[in-house]
């Protein structure tokens, strides 16, 4: 385990790196030695570049990829179902009609992201609410039914803003958001949301040995002591809060909290108490890797939720062959 967790850390290392050295603006290592120390000669080009440009996304990067893991792992626990995400609930369908009615309506970017992290939070309250006035049903087939029903009319509403949308104007501004990315994030931005995530993150750091007892049956965990309701609420609303400060400030970014902790747990093992740890630093990497090729392999960026689609739907379907296999 020690040297895996090594490795882990020198991957970081070595990603941070190249993501600060790579992009339409290239730099070496004299120069990035140079921008780190602040010496003087620098150009002041390039510390716009380093310090205004790239420093963000890094941050970003790093935070959101680890959000994102940390409620993918999280909601797989709860649900006991390895195949759902941080979408599962609803909570980006619901931000994203949040911001789309927001850029309908004109409003600044700190608004959108408001109204984003609002429509994330009110799609889940609405799912936990209805879930809890059906009793006669499994109550996490429920959740996630209701989940998918509340999720599937957020995107009608989507579909209809998209209509009424002026087509030169807000139409592309709509669809630039939804398909998620990191190139608007300023440092203010993770100023907002870095609170709220660190709020949502520590809980489920902390109760992570908890979540092993969650992945038994219900009444298997109130043998043993365990409040199954109560825990799982509070780490349904711990998720949720991160996962909608996320998409609040970079979009829809799909598929992190889906593949990352299948990948931590070939590399940990089940256990929560390693694997969440895991997850977060994995899905922190690979985000940055991600965010660095999208930026770095042409003139025209990529959105980011594109090419997470790219990777993750062919690992998707590669662990439904596995399942299927065994």
């Amino acid at each position: 385990m020690r040297i895996v967790n090594g490795c882990i850390l020198l991957l970081a290392a070595i990603s941070i790196t190249f993501a600060a050295v790579s992009g339409a603006y290239h730099l070496d290592m004299q120069q990035l030695l140079a921008l780190i120390l602040r010496q003087e000669n620098v150009p002041v080009q390039e510390q716009i570049v380093f310090w205004q440009i790239r420093v963000p996304r890094i941050l970003a990067a790093l935070l959101l990829g680890a959000a994102l893991a940390g409620a993918g792992t999280t909601y797989q626990g709860i649900l006991r179902n390895p195949l759902v995400s941080p979408d599962i609930l609803g909570v980006s369908a619901g931000a994203g009609l949040g911001a789309c009615t927001a850029i309908l309506w004109g409003l600044s970017i700190v608004y959108i992201q408001l109204y984003a992290f609002c429509g994330g939070l009110m799609v889940v309250a609405g799912v936990w609410l209805i879930t809890r006035r059906v009793t006669r049903h499994d109550p996490i087939l429920t959740l996630v039914l209701v989940g998918i029903a509340l999720g599937t009319l957020c995107g009608a509403g989507i579909s209809l803003i998209k209509t009424l949308a002026d087509p030169y104007t807000q139409l592309p501004s709509i669809t630039f958001w939804l398909l998620g990315g990191l190139s608007t994030v300023t440092l203010r931005d993770l100023c907002y949301a870095a609170p709220i995530i660190l709020i949502g993150s520590l809980p489920l750091f902390f109760l992570r040995w908890r979540m092993n007892l969650l992945t038994l049956s219900d009444d298997e965990a109130r043998s043993l002591g365990l409040n199954v309701t109560r825990l799982r609420f509070g780490l349904i609303v711990c998720a949720t809060l991160i996962t909608a400060s996320s998409v609040a400030i970079a979009g829809i970014i799909g598929w992190v909290g889906l593949v990352v902790p299948h990948i931590a747990r070939l590399l940990t093992g089940h256990n929560h108490q390693q694997l969440l740890p895991m997850a977060m630093c994995t899905g922190a990497i690979l985000l940055l890797l991600t965010d660095t090729l999208a930026r770095s392999i042409g003139t025209t960026e990529i959105p980011l939720g594109i090419l997470t689609a790219f990777v993750g739907a062919p690992f998707f379907l590669l662990l439904l062959l596995r399942g299927g296999r065994q």
